[in-house]
C-alpha cells in the first residue's frame, strides 16, 4: 500500500539548512547599517519567514526603525526604499546563505525517509531564486534535493498565505492538501501550512525562535536551552501548529503519526 502522505513541503533555512536561521540576520543587519540605521538581531528577526520584501517592509513599519530611518535620511521610509534595501540585501543573501548552507542533522537521513516511501518533497522559502543559486548545489551534494523549489517573489503573495504551498503542490501534482504535510520553523510558514489546508509541524529548536547555531545551542545551559526551546514552541502552537518537535531529525515518528490519521480518515485542523 502506498504511503497516506502524499508530499512533505518543507521551509529552508532553520527547518533544512542554517541552524538557528543566521543567514537573514546577517544580511538584514548589514543592508540596514549600509543605509545608516542599525536594527538588533531581534529586529530582524520579529518577521522572519515572510517573503523579503515584505520582510524589509515589516522591518521598516516598526516605530523605532521607522523614527531612526527619518534621522538618517530626513524622510520617513517609503516604498522605494523598500525596494532599494531588497536590491541590495540580495546579493548579501547570496553570500550569507552560502556560508550557512549546512544541512541542519538528520535532515539528509529525512530525505532518504521520504524517497524510501515514495514521499515527494516540495520546498517554500522566503528567499528569491538568485538568493537559493549557491544553496540548492551544496544542498544536494549534502544529500538533500527536493522535488519543487517555489521562492520569494513566484507567487502573488507570499506567507503567510497559502499561493507559494499550493504552487508546489500543483508542480508536484498532488492533492488534496489535506494529505501533505508543511513543516516550518517560523510561525507565518504554520499559517501558510494551515491556510492551505495541510497538516503542520513547528521547529522549535533549529529555527528562527532559538536563533542560534547548532553548536551555540548545544553550549548554553541546559536550563536556559530548554527554556528557549519551551518559549519557540509555545509561538508556533499559538500559530495553530498540529505538532511541535525539536527539529527534522525528530520528524519521522510524526510523520508515522500523521499517516494513521490520514488512514482513520482525519483531517487537520481548521
Amino acid at each position: 500500500m502506498s504511503f497516506p502522505i502524499k508530499a512533505v513541503v518543507l521551509d529552508w533555512a532553520g527547518t533544512m539548512i542554517d541552524h538557528g536561521c543566521c543567514a537573514p540576520v546577517i544580511a538584514l543587519q548589514r543592508v540596514f547599517a549600509d543605509a545608516g540605521v542599525t536594527i538588533s538581531e531581534d529586529e530582524a528577526r520579529a518577521d522572519m519567514g515572510r517573503a523579503k520584501r515584505d520582510h524589509i517592509r515589516a522591518i521598516l513599519a516598526k516605530p523605532r526603525v521607522a523614527e531612526a530611518w527619518q534621522a538618517a535620511h530626513a524622510t520617513s521610509p517609503a516604498e522605494s526604499d523598500v525596494t532599494t534595501l531588497h536590491d541590495a540585501v540580495e546579493p548579501m543573501m547570496r553570500g550569507a546563505a552560502k556560508d550557512c548552507a549546512a544541512l541542519i542533522p538528520g535532515a539528509a537521513e529525512l530525505t532518504a525517509t521520504l524517497r524510501a516511501h515514495g514521499v515527494k518533497i516540495a520546498s517554500c522559502t522566503g528567499y528569491t531564486r538568485p538568493m537559493m543559486a549557491d544553496i540548492l548545489p551544496l544542498a544536494a551534494e549534502q544529500g538533500y534535493a527536493p522535488d519543487v523549489v517555489v521562492c520569494s517573489g513566484e507567487t502573488l503573495e507570499g506567507r503567510p498565505s497559502p499561493l507559494m504551498l499550493w504552487k508546489g503542490l500543483v508542480e508536484l501534482g498532488v492533492w488534496p492538501a489535506a494529505a501533505c504535510v508543511k513543516v516550518d520553523d517560523a510561525t507565518v510558514g504554520i499559517g501558510e501550512g494551515k491556510a492551505a489546508g495541510a497538516w503542520t509541524v513547528g521547529l522549535a529548536a533549529s529555527g528562527n525562535g532559538v536563533g542560534l547555531s547548532h553548536d551555540a545551542m548545544l553550549a548554553l545551559e541546559p536550563e536556559e536551552r530548554a527554556r528557549r526551546i519551551a518559549a519557540a514552541a509555545a509561538d508556533l502552537h499559538a500559530a495553530g501548529a498540529d505538532y511541535v518537535i525539536d527539529s527534522v531529525a525528530d520528524l519521522w515518528p510524526v510523520l508515522e503519526t500523521i499517516a494513521r490519521r490520514i488512514e482513520a480518515g482525519e483531517r487537520p485542523a481548521a
